[in-house]
């Protein structure tokens, strides 16, 4: 059974930084991406970045040079770092393992995802 628990949301001031964890449970056999994504009130939920099992990754245009993922595949664990934060961040982040297995190029679409954590609120206040 596949199971995803975030981490480490909080609230934070503009400019401050946060880290997220996805630790994961069931992944082993397929290998598969992990995504993080965010819904924020009144909003669609949108990508923010994925990781491939090998360690490619893929950026929504809003976060990159700010938040960085990376996995730790011996600790079943995926992290988000989220840097320079803006108000424009506030939202659940919610990490997402892929359907299938991808060598080079993470997926960014919801679609692609099959299981989904519990989310973890981030706040970032001006």
């Amino acid at each position: 059974q596949v199971q995803l628990v975030e981490s480490g949301g909080g609230s934070v001031q503009a400019g401050g930084s946060l880290r997220l964890s996805c630790t994961t449970s069931g992944l082993t056999f397929s290998r598969p991406a992990v995504g993080w994504f965010r819904q924020a009130p009144g909003k669609e939920r949108e990508f923010v970045a994925s990781i491939t099992w090998t360690g490619y990754t893929n950026y929504a245009e809003s976060v990159k040079g700010r938040f960085t993922i990376s996995r730790d595949n011996a600790k079943n664990t995926v992290y988000l770092q989220m840097n320079s934060l803006t108000p424009e961040d506030t939202a659940v982040y919610y990490c997402a393992a892929s359907r299938g297995y991808y060598t080079v190029s993470p997926p960014n679409r919801s679609a692609d995802f099959a299981s989904w954590g519990q989310g973890t609120q981030v706040t970032v206040s001006s």
